[in-house]
């Protein structure tokens, strides 16, 4: 009996790990994702030198248009 359980918690161990590690390579990947993103925005938009809260003012006067104008392949 003894035995047993140890066996199903070596299991729920290893089920636990591979969710952590599931988890910390989605947010690793979301991550780099963001990263890139910010560095096309940098690049495109010319505004390394803007704060934070200067990039969400200025994105937020073209995302209008930019919604509205997006072909159907970026919808």
């Amino acid at each position: 009996m003894s035995n047993h359980f140890k066996q199903l918690q070596q299991e729920i161990n290893r089920v636990e790990r591979s969710i952590q590690l599931d988890s910390q390579k989605e947010r690793k990947e979301r991550t780099r994702r963001l990263i890139q993103k910010g560095a096309l925005l940098e690049n495109y938009f010319e505004c390394e030198h803007l704060s934070v809260e200067e990039t969400e003012e200025l994105l937020k006067m073209f995302s209008s248009y930019v919604n509205a104008n997006k072909t159907n392949k970026f919808k």
